[in-house]
């Protein structure tokens, strides 16, 4: 194993796999990863990556995961205490990260304007969906290298924001280094430890499959994937242009071999156009309406049916298994109860309709066809 330091403090991991048996090498990053070093407090980026991966670009940045961890806090300040379980009931964190650390009254009072300004500025807008929180998000992941973002110590640290938000940010950021940032750093690198020897291995076998099923190209690019200590109340998002995803490493349901599926199934959004375009051209043509999120349940469907056989036989654990005998990897859909939540008759035309084309027994627009007739 060799360990060395990048520029700026950007910290890379690479391994020498050549000999080790895939399961074997899982289970062995895994034990590993619990002692992966946590930045020094006197360095607030970590822009960690796991060697050369192919497909994705796996990152832990600081500012990033301040940003999240403010718009998190000031989203269960905007909601009464009897509907924060209802409001919030996306993630189910591991740790107890809500309990209030210890701060001292100096450090509370910061904290606090810094939350306060998020409730008035942002906890209102969807992290998905508003395009300022999307190019906020992007400006800080790019100026995950820097120790500011005023640009007052460097100039190409200056990273353009509003000269509030600006403050607001940098004075917050010793709160959370010292507070919160250790723990949510070291669970963003033990999940890229994680997942990172999979997607080395299946990434682009992966990429490819679901391109051609979709009939499209995987990005060139490799995609820029952000874990953070929270995400948004789905646990992972994905905005365009550029292309990035977002994915809380401390949601449970990204765990295990789960993190494989969540992560292509998020990269999947960049290339499924051409079936949200084929379903609303066929409606269009039979004169229906279109159906809101048949597009994602058919990429939820499609990205766990192509990844079940691959994680089936990963190595994944007990926890991971979905006790039908012989073991097998559950689905995320499946698995969360996706499709009892209103999507239990796509789940029928996707079974009916899709997996024939999956299995290469019809034809994509055929498929589409038929889906759509159905509804």
């Amino acid at each position: 194993m060799d360990l060395y330091a990048g520029k700026l403090g950007a910290t890379i991991v690479r391994f020498t796999m050549s000999g080790i048996p895939p399961v074997r090498l899982l289970l062995l990053l895994s034990a590993l990863s619990l002692f992966a070093p946590i930045r020094s407090a006197a360095r607030p980026q970590s822009n960690f990556t796991y060697g050369p991966l192919p497909v994705f670009e796996l990152h832990s940045g600081f500012w990033i995961n301040l940003h999240h961890t403010l718009y998190h806090e000031a989203k269960l300040r905007t909601v009464a205490p009897s509907d924060q379980s209802a409001s919030t009931s996306g993630p189910t964190l591991n740790t107890a990260r809500d309990a209030k650390p210890a701060l001292a009254s100096a450090e509370q009072h910061i904290w606090d304007d810094a939350v306060a300004y998020y409730v008035a500025n942002y906890a209102s807008k969807d992290l998905l969906f508003s395009t300022e929180l999307i190019q906020l998000k992007d400006q800080l992941g790019d100026f995950e290298d820097c120790d500011e973002l005023s640009g007052r110590k460097r100039k190409f640290c200056d990273a353009g924001l509003p000269a509030k938000l600006t403050q607001v940010l940098e004075s917050a950021a010793p709160v959370y280094r010292a507070h919160l940032w250790p723990e949510h750093d070291r669970a963003n690198r033990r999940w890229i430890m994680r997942v990172a020897p999979l997607v080395r291995e299946q990434g682009v076998g992966l990429s490819e499959r679901l391109a051609d099923i979709y009939q499209a190209r995987w990005p060139r690019e490799k995609i820029r994937v952000d874990l953070t200590g929270y995400a948004n109340w789905s646990g992972a998002y994905t905005t365009a242009d550029p292309l990035r995803v977002t994915i809380s490493s401390l949601d449970s349901r990204n765990q295990g071999a789960a993190a494989l599926e969540v992560l292509f199934h998020e990269g999947s959004h960049g290339i499924a156009e051409p079936v949200q375009a084929a379903i609303i051209r066929e409606c269009r043509q039979r004169d229906k309406a279109i159906p809101r999120d048949l597009w994602h349940a058919l990429v939820f469907y499609t990205t766990g049916e192509v990844l079940r056989p691959v994680l089936g036989t990963s190595g994944a654990t007990a926890g991971d298994q979905d006790g039908t005998p012989g073991g097998g990897y559950t689905p995320y859909a499946l698995r969360e109860g996706l499709y009892q939540r209103g999507w239990n008759e796509y789940f029928k035309l996707l079974q009916k309709f899709w997996q024939p084309y999956l299995d290469g027994h019809a034809s994509f627009d055929d498929a589409i066809a038929r889906m759509v007739s159905s509804l």
